[in-house]
């Protein structure tokens, strides 16, 4: 019954930037935590980012000082501020969800793909 939508995934040149954004449909829902993960081909899903409703930012080593996440809790928004984009920033990025209300479960998003080249 929850859905994630994301946006602002697409075509960029190395150093370049773009900004990610998902909203979760559930508006009755609660989330302790939203955030990001990536894939590339051949690679484990990981972690980019995740914001918990009490604040607390966790980045993946290779993002930090790159990347920076913001959310609205209210609207069960989270975003995602990629500046000084590499080529290995390369993948699928899925946006995630964690509800604490109604009930305990994680939310996944279709992905949206960012591709980093020349």
């Amino acid at each position: 019954q929850v859905q994630l939508v994301e946006s602002g995934g697409g075509l960029v040149q190395p150093g370049g930037s773009l900004r990610l954004s998902c909203a979760a449909s559930g508006t009755t829902f609660r989330f302790n935590a939203m955030g990001w993960y990536r894939q590339a081909p051949g690679k484990q899903r990981e972690l980019v980012a995740t914001l918990t409703s009490g604040g607390s930012i966790n980045y993946a080593d290779s993002v930090k000082g790159r990347f920076t996440i913001s959310g609205d809790n209210g609207k069960n928004t989270v975003y995602l501020q990629m500046n000084s984009l590499k080529p290995e920033d390369t993948a699928v990025y899925y946006c995630n969800a964690d509800s604490w209300w109604p009930k305990i479960r994680a939310y996944w998003g279709q992905g949206t793909q960012v591709t980093v080249s020349s």
